[in-house]
C-alpha cells in the first residue's frame, strides 16, 4: 500500500487504466443511446489514453529544470499525451482531467490524501472549463462527485480519499439516468461517466494493492429503449443574431454568461480584441443589447428562421498565400472534393495531435478548421489553441456535415481580411441545413417514432424525423421536407453503400416535383450513411 503517489505509481496508473478501458472497450461504446452506427465513446477513451502511456513510454528518464517533481513530471507528460491523442468530447475532457491532475500535483512535495483530493478539485474545474454548455449526467457530474467525496474525507490517508473518491463516482455514475432523461429512456448510464469510474478504480488498485469490485451500475427495470438528441439548435427559438464585437477578453467572458441564458447555439470565436458573435434567440433586442455593454457590437444580422433561404453559394476561390483550410473527412469521394477547394484533409476522428500535425503542415499563419462532427469540435478547438501557442492563427468554423463545409469553402474570398472570411464562411454553413440517411443499428423509440433494427432513418439536424422501411422512398421524403423550407441548391453525397443509381432517382425526383431547384450530385464514400445531403 501506497503512502505517497510517485512517478512509477502514476506510470503504473497509467498502464493499469488503459487495460481496464480496454477490457471495457466494447461495453462503453454499447451505451451510444443513438440508433446509428456511430457510437465510439469507448473506443474514444481508449485510444486518448493510449497516446497518454506513449508519451509517459518515450520520456523515462529526463526531468526538466522547472520545478516539477518526478510524479508531477510523469502526470505533466500524461496529460499531454492525452492532449495530443484525444479523439472525440469524451476525450478531450479526459485530458483535461489530467492537465488539473498534474497541474495541482506537478511541484508537491508529495502527494498524499488532501493532494489527492485538492487534484480531483482541479480536474473539475478543468473538465467544466473545457465545455462550452457543461451538462448534468455526465462525465462532469462523475468526477465533480468524485471531487466532493475527496474533500470530504479530509484526510491525508491516500487510501481513504481515493477509496472515497471511486466510490462515490461510482455512485454518481448510476445517478447519471436521474439527471438526464435520454439515458433513462434508454436505460443506460453515461459512457464517458463509466470510462472515468474505470481510471479511478484502477488509481484504487495501484495505491492500495486490493482488486476493486465495482460493477457497472445496472439499468432501470423494463426500459423504454430512446435516442439522445445530437447537439444541435432549439426549435424553440427563431432568430439568429450575429455580429462582429470589439471587446475585452473579460467582457467576452460575461457576454458567454448572458447570451447562453437568452438562447442556444451560442458561439463566440476570434481573438486580438475582434470576435464573431453568434446565438439564436426570441430577444433579439436583449442579444444586441448584450453586446453593446460588453463592447462595441458591428455588422449586425438578424434572420428569422422561418423566413430563411440561402442563395446558391459562389465558385470557390482559390487559397490565398498565407491561408489554408483544414478538414476532417470520411470517404474518399468527399476528401477529393475538399482537396479540390485547396482544402488539406484529415481522416475522420482524428486526434488532436493529427488535427495539429495537419494545422502545422500547411505552413500557413492563418487557418481555417472544419470538423464535420460534432463529437470533433472539442477536439478541433483544442488543436486551434495548441497551433495559436505555436504562433498560427486558427479558427475553427463548427461545421457538423461534410455538406455544411462544402458550403462553406465555396464562398472563401482571398481579398477579404480572413476574420471576414472566417465570418463568411460561418454563415454559409449555417445557411446549410443538411440530413443523414442511414439504417438502424438497434431498437429505439425516436421523436419520429419507435424504430427498429435495420429500418431506414432520416436525420435532419442530428434529430430523427422520418422512419421508413424503403431507402429511395426516405431520402426522396427527407428531401421534399427540407426544401418545403424553401432552398435553391440541394447537394447530394451517396455513400460507398448505397445502392447504383440512389443519386440520381433522387435528382430526377427533385427535378420533376421541384423545377427551380438545383441537384449537385457527388460519389462521397462515406461509411454508415448511403446518402448525406444539404439545402442551401
Amino acid at each position: 500500500m501506497l503512502d505517497t503517489l510517485d512517478a512509477a505509481a502514476v506510470r503504473r496508473w497509467c498502464a493499469s487504466g488503459l487495460a481496464a478501458l480496454q477490457r471495457h472497450q466494447g461495453e462503453i461504446d454499447e451505451l451510444n443511446v443513438y440508433p446509428v452506427p456511430d457510437g465510439d465513446t469507448g473506443t474514444n477513451l481508449v485510444l486518448t489514453l493510449t497516446s497518454a502511456q506513449q508519451a509517459l513510454a518515450m520520456d523515462l528518464e529526463t526531468l526538466p529544470d522547472d520545478g516539477h517533481t518526478p510524479h508531477g513530471h510523469a502526470l505533466r507528460l500524461m496529460a499531454r499525451g492525452a492532449l495530443l491523442g484525444a479523439r472525440g468530447n469524451s476525450g478531450v475532457i479526459l485530458s483535461q482531467i489530467l492537465r488539473g491532475f498534474a497541474d495541482a500535483l506537478g511541484a508537491a512535495p508529495a502527494v498524499r490524501g488532501r493532494q489527492l483530493a485538492a487534484a480531483l478539485a482541479d480536474a473539475t474545474t478543468a473538465a467544466y472549463a473545457a465545455v462550452a454548455h457543461p451538462v448534468e449526467g455526465t462525465l462532469l457530474s462523475v468526477v465533480a462527485a468524485a471531487a466532493r467525496a475527496a474533500e470530504r474525507a479530509d484526510t491525508d490517508d491516500l487510501r481513504v480519499v481515493a477509496w472515497a473518491a471511486a466510490g462515490e463516482a461510482t455512485r454518481a455514475l448510476a445517478r447519471t439516468p436521474e439527471q438526464l432523461p435520454a439515458l433513462a429512456r434508454a436505460g443506460v448510464v453515461d459512457a464517458g461517466g463509466r470510462g472515468l469510474c474505470l481510471l479511478l478504480d484502477a488509481l484504487v488498485e495501484v495505491i492500495t494493492g486490493e482488486s476493486v469490485r465495482h460493477p457497472a451500475p445496472a439499468p432501470p427495470a423494463a426500459p423504454a429503449p430512446a435516442t439522445a438528441v445530437r447537439e444541435t439548435g432549439s426549435p424553440a427559438y427563431a432568430y439568429e443574431v450575429q455580429y462582429l464585437l470589439d471587446a475585452t477578453d473579460e467582457a467576452v467572458a460575461r457576454l458567454r454568461g448572458e447570451l447562453d441564458a437568452l438562447g442556444d447555439s451560442l458561439v463566440i470565436v476570434g481573438d486580438g480584441g475582434t470576435w464573431n458573435v453568434h446565438v439564436h434567440v426570441n430577444d433579439v433586442g436583449a442579444a444586441v443589447e448584450a453586446g453593446v455593454v460588453a463592447g462595441r457590437p458591428h455588422r449586425i444580422t438578424v434572420t428569422r428562421f422561418a423566413d430563411q433561404a440561402a442563395p446558391a453559394p459562389s465558385p470557390a476561390a482559390a487559397r490565398p498565400d498565407g491561408r489554408a483550410a483544414v478538414v476532417v473527412a470520411t470517404g474518399a469521394g468527399i476528401a477529393e472534393l475538399f482537396g479540390a477547394e485547396g482544402a488539406t484533409v484529415v481522416p475522420a476522428n482524428p486526434s488532436t495531435g493529427e488535427l495539429l500535425d495537419a494545422i502545422r503542415a500547411t505552413r500557413a499563419a492563418r487557418v481555417v478548421v472544419l470538423p464535420n462532427d460534432p463529437n470533433t469540435q472539442s477536439v478541433a478547438s483544442a488543436a486551434a489553441r495548441e497551433a495559436h501557442s505555436l504562433g498560427v492563427k486558427v479558427s475553427v468554423v463548427p461545421t457538423r456535415s461534410p455538406v455544411q463545409a462544402l458550403a462553406a469553402l465555396a464562398v472563401r474570398d482571398p481579398k477579404r481580411r480572413f476574420e471576414d472570411d472566417v465570418i463568411a464562411m460561418a454563415e454559409a454553413a449555417g445557411a446549410c441545413r443538411y440530413a443523414e440517411v442511414c439504417h438502424a443499428s438497434k431498437e429505439a423509440l425516436t421523436v419520429a417514432g419507435p424504430c427498429r433494427p435495420g429500418d431506414v432513418l432520416a436525420l435532419v439536424e442530428g434529430e430523427v424525423h422520418l422512419i421508413g422501411a424503403d431507402l429511395l422512398d426516405t431520402c426522396t421524403a427527407v428531401v421534399d421536407r427540407m426544401l418545403g423550407g424553401g432552398g435553391e441548391l440541394v447537394t447530394l453525397l451517396c455513400g460507398a453503400d448505397a445502392p447504383s443509381g440512389l443519386a440520381d432517382r433522387v435528382r430526377e425526383h427533385v427535378e420533376r416535383t421541384w423545377p427551380f431547384v438545383e441537384v449537385q450530385a457527388y460519389e462521397g464514400g462515406q461509411p454508415h450513411y448511403p446518402l448525406l445531403l444539404g439545402v442551401e
